[in-house]
């Protein structure tokens, strides 16, 4: 069973800016903030934001799921603003999916305004496809796009951008 999800939210700044979190190893520290008490760490293995980057989190004892996964960059597209990051040992794959792909685009809507664009790409074996795709969740990514979007807002109020 192959499918996918998405989340878009609006952000007003440049989509230079929003990239610069994206496109980079910063957004492994949104991550890990945005799910203190959850994830317990978010180390880069090897790499240093581009392709073949590989990170591993490793979440809280007692946190229902998994206890840590492997993710690997598959793309960085700093013309395109677009990163996709792949599960790559444990995590998704421990449980069945044979794909767990995460893709972020920044699209840029105006002069002053982006879109945060983030799809879940999956595939199950189709024999255990009813009892693992409740695993497939968009809502912390979108989290994530949240803090992201406050953080990008606060930084260009601290600038003096209007």
């Amino acid at each position: 069973m192959v499918g996918q999800v998405s989340h878009e939210v609006e952000v007003n700044v440049v989509a230079s800016e929003a990239w610069e979190i994206y496109g980079t190893l910063r957004l492994a520290k949104v991550v890990e903030e945005a799910f203190s008490g959850i994830i317990e760490k978010v180390e880069v293995i090897e790499g240093d934001g581009g392709v073949g980057t590989v990170l591993k989190l490793t979440f809280a004892t007692g946190t229902p799921g998994f206890s840590s996964l492997k993710e690997k960059f598959t793309k960085v597209d700093h013309e395109k603003r677009l990163k996709e990051v792949q599960v790559i040992e444990g995590g998704y794959l421990d449980v069945g999916f044979t794909l767990y792909r995460v893709r972020f685009e920044i699209i840029e809507k105006g002069d002053d305004s982006c879109i945060i664009k983030t799809t879940i790409e999956y595939d199950i074996k189709e024999e255990e496809a009813a009892a693992i795709a409740t695993y497939v969740n968009i809502e912390p990514l979108a989290k994530v796009a949240e803090l992201a979007k406050a953080h990008l807002i606060k930084n260009k109020a601290a600038k003096g951008d209007h």
